[in-house]
């Protein structure tokens, strides 16, 4: 077994392999760029090692410098993680001529199973079930649009490099064809280093189910069961969950075999997953190998009790399996949430900057888990991917692990920036998902205009009133015992309030109890019971001895309140002072609908207009880049450019003015 690995990656899943290195004995070494000079994985390793400037390409991504690395360290095996170098041959076989031992599969099959094109061909050849298309290089847009018709509409424009959604587009006719080969293409160049570009078809109602593997150098392959991965966003995955509620026992072991049939064929030997289209008839396709640890692994490991991070270092250290097919057992269920900085509200936009609050939900083990990269205080980053977190939760049953999902997400404080806790809440409450009716246009189908905050409709919209009003008579009680106000004139608390911020003002009456406060709702009363203390977020209480999780803040006169994803922002008042504040006038915001603003932080890559041109509708304006995507902004309508406002290369902040209309 190995002293001592390098982890050639960064944040949470450099974080997860250094915890099952520790529990091996086995020393780690982390690296890191400028931007991660304080990072979580750096703190956690035995040692670190500094790369270089932040943009991955020349940091994360120099081979070199990773290898020279771990000869400075005496690391003797490297974990590529995923994304970054995770999928490159040529660093594998790298990493091998400087004898040192890569922590994945070999360099081989990398490259045969890293190539979607050739990928696909191997499958058909290994008796493998794949999708119709064109599998030869397309060179150009028009090609492109022609190859698509002759395919048949709709159809998927893939990068052969690509991967985790970069250099993927569907396109539903000529025009879209065409865009979509641009785009696919400036991506997997940016991403991958390769902007090779093949066609397939695209399955109706599509549900993306993905075969977990595992092999030694032994000649030994199992595979461990399955992960339904169908609620996507722009192909990328928002929630796992293992086993998958749509396969029955003899599709589920049929995609098995033909992921171990595919395994077998390019010798591999590691954690490698297997990925499928599957139709609703249960017909499957093969999509492609990701010949690398997934995201998503621990659902898997979860419901297996395998730790996947172990194996693929035991198999790299030239163990044996020590189990058989008959072996894997399959336990409950387990679904994973991908916690991101992005703001749900304003289309996904990236979110950068402080996380000035960040407490995730406790774990239990074997119950509640927290895959996470970054601490209180830390830095979300421009330069590289949006996640904070990976929750995952286990269960007998898929209601009673939905059911805990939606509590640990409930429980788990961001703040500094904008997350995707609200959305992931909204998910797991859709009647849709609870049915397990899932394909991957899950999120476009039902919420077809972007989410809402009033997507999310609270189970008991009087529980958000009650809330607000026992913390606003807490905070009345204790400033009515501040010492040194004036006799005859101290602060009378009082009992009957109106709450403002509901579709209608809400009257209340509240009395203090042991413990917290009954408030009276009409003919309703709650016994709101809490240990909250003043200043914090996460409240945690009974009411009418039901235990339940609320968000409260307090900023100026207003409660902000969150709960099971849904929020309110309200008032509470008495009666006068209500009736006064609904007189105050509105003022209105000032009109920017002259100014293009930037609806994200990110890298100003493109301006492709100029002062006095005329645009119309629809017409590429700028480019901004941001976590490694290409975000493409368009004229929402015909107009003249007056002046620009910000230049190519340029930094930009939300709402920063980019350019002028006329």
């Amino acid at each position: 077994m190995f002293k001592k690995i390098l982890i050639a990656n960064r944040g949470e899943i450099a974080c997860r392999v250094i915890t099952t290195a520790r529990r091996m004995g086995i020393a780690t070494v982390a690296v890191f760029s400028d931007a991660d000079r304080d990072a979580r994985h750096v703190e956690l390793a035995d040692e670190a090692v500094y790369l270089g400037p932040a943009p991955s390409r020349e940091s994360y991504l120099r081979g070199d410098l990773i290898i020279e690395a771990c000869r400075t360290t005496g690391a003797q095996a490297v974990h590529p993680g995923y994304g970054f170098l995770s999928e490159n041959e040529g660093f594998a076989r790298d990493v091998e001529a400087a004898g040192i031992v890569f922590i994945g599969p070999r360099a081989p099959a990398i490259a045969a199973m890293g190539d979607k094109i050739a990928s696909k061909k191997l499958a058909a050849k290994a008796g493998v079930s794949t999708i119709p298309g064109y599998t030869d290089v397309i060179t150009n847009a028009t090609d492109a649009a022609r190859i698509a018709r002759d395919v048949g509409y709709p159809v998927m424009i893939k990068a052969s490099a690509g991967g985790g959604g970069k250099g993927l587009r569907v396109a539903a006719n000529d025009k879209e064809a065409r865009e979509g080969f641009e785009a696919c293409r400036v991506e997997a160049k940016a991403s991958f280093g390769d902007d090779r570009i093949f066609i397939e078809k695209y399955i109706e109602e599509p549900r993306h189910i993905e075969i977990q593997v595992l092999g030694d150098a032994h000649g030994n392959l199992v595979y461990l069961w399955e992960r339904e991965c169908s609620i996507q966003r722009r192909h990328q995955k928002v929630v796992e969950e293992a086993p998958s509620p749509f396969l029955d026992d003899a599709t589920r072991h049929a995609m098995g075999a033909q992921a171990v049939a595919l395994a077998r064929a390019v010798d591999y030997q590691s954690a490698g997953t297997v990925e499928f289209v599957v139709g609703v008839d249960r017909s499957f396709y093969f999509l492609e190998m990701n010949t690398r640890l997934q995201v998503e692994h621990p659902v898997t490991e979860m419901i297996t009790g395998l730790d996947l991070v172990e194996w693929m270092i035991r198999v790299a250290a030239g163990e044996k399996l020590r189990f058989a097919q008959a072996d894997i057992k399959r336990d409950g269920w387990a679904i994973e949430c991908r916690i991101n900085a992005e703001d749900p509200l304003r289309g996904f936009l990236p979110s950068i900057g402080r996380l000035v609050r960040y407490q995730p939900p406790p774990e239990v083990p074997g119950a509640v888990r927290v895959d996470t990269g970054v601490y209180e205080g830390g830095e979300i980053s421009m330069y590289y991917d949006s996640m904070i977190a990976k929750l995952i939760t286990h269960a007998p049953t898929r209601a009673q692990a939905i059911a805990a999902m939606q509590q640990a997400l409930n429980a788990f404080v961001i703040r500094g920036i904008a997350s995707n806790l609200m959305f992931q809440s909204a998910l797991l409450r859709h009647p849709r998902f609870a049915e397990a009716r899932l394909t991957t246009a899950f999120i476009p189908e039902e919420f077809p205009h972007g989410f809402r905050a009033a997507d999310v409709v609270p189970d008991d919209p009087q529980l958000f009133v009650a809330v607000a009003a026992a913390v606003h008579r807490a905070f009345r009680d204790r400033a009515a015992g501040i010492e040194g106000q004036v006799e005859g004139h101290e602060l009378e608390v009082g009992e009957d309030y109106v709450v403002l911020g509901m579709e209608a003002p809400v009257t209340v009456l509240t009395q203090p109890a042991q413990g917290g406060c009954d408030v009276r709702i009409g003919d309703r009363t709650f016994a709101v019971r809490h240990q909250w203390r003043f200043g914090e977020i996460l409240l945690r209480g009974t009411c009418n001895g039901a235990p339940f999780a609320m968000q409260v803040e307090r900023p100026g006169l207003k409660y902000r309140l969150a709960h099971l994803g849904a929020a309110r922002e309200l008032t509470v008042l008495p009666a006068r002072a209500a009736a006064l504040l609904q007189l105050m006038p509105f003022k209105p915001p000032p009109d920017r609908t002259r100014i293009l603003l930037s609806p994200m932080p990110g890298l100003l890559t493109e301006v492709a207009v100029h002062a006095g041109q005329e645009v119309k509708a629809g017409e590429r304006l700028v480019v901004i880049e941001a976590m490694k995507m290409q975000n493409v902004l368009l004229a929402e309508r015909d107009g003249t450019v007056a002046e620009l406002l910000a230049r190519p290369g340029e930094s930009l902040a939300v709402d920063q003015p980019v350019l002028r209309f006329l």
